[in-house]
């Protein structure tokens, strides 16, 4: 039972939503049993709708859904419910916005039946030192907290096993804005079957 759906939130991505479209849509297409991609527009305020809506036609298995703004954390809680209630058998998060490479996807889908989560791991960071700075504080502060090592808590490349992933999806509040880090938590505090892979952004 091989039902992927592939979803993503996409705020203000009008310039490149349709290259990630096709990227990711040929993933889908190569799985089949069904697969579907799904963006969640979370109330852009530019054309990504409008730019969605125009190609639907050329992607059957596209599944758009538009919402208010929530944010991202929001937005993946609303994706992983949905993606439950239509009965996939695997879920995979990535964001919209380019910075992850679909290839990087395969090594994840080979070793599905070995883990019930494989979440990325950016072992070379492109963002600002900023942004990469928050994340080693963030790190410390989960294993300081917690007393679990998250590699990489917050990171949008993730493939899920659905009747894993539900369980834990009534424990995360509707407007928590960081859910891929409550994941990551809970998973590694339980236990779970968790792989950290290595995935490089473009």
């Amino acid at each position: 039972m091989n039902k992927l759906y592939i979803v993503m939130p996409a705020y203000n991505e009008e310039a490149g939503i349709v290259k990630v479209v096709d990227e990711w849509y040929a993933v889908i297409k190569s799985i089949g049993d069904g697969s579907k991609l799904i963006i969640f527009n979370d109330g852009s305020t530019d054309n990504t709708l409008d730019v969605l809506n125009n190609i639907k036609n050329k992607y059957p298995d596209l599944i758009i859904m538009n919402k208010e703004n929530t944010g991202h954390g929001p937005t993946c809680t609303m994706a992983y419910q949905y993606a439950v209630a239509e009965g996939a058998d695997w879920i995979f998060q990535t964001d919209s916005d380019g910075q992850t490479k679909s290839d990087d996807f395969y090594r994840f889908w080979e070793k599905r039946n070995s883990y019930d989560f494989i979440i990325g791991w950016r072992t070379k960071r492109k963002d600002s030192s900023e942004r990469r700075f928050i994340t080693q504080i963030l790190k410390w502060t989960l294993f300081v907290i917690f007393k679990v090592v998250v590699k990489d808590a917050n990171a949008p490349f993730r493939l899920m096993k659905s009747n894993h992933l539900c369980r834990y999806l009534p424990l995360i509040p509707a407007d928590f804005f960081l859910s891929n880090v409550l994941l990551s938590v809970m998973f590694m505090t339980n236990k779970e079957n968790v792989l950290w892979q290595e995935i490089e952004q473009n």
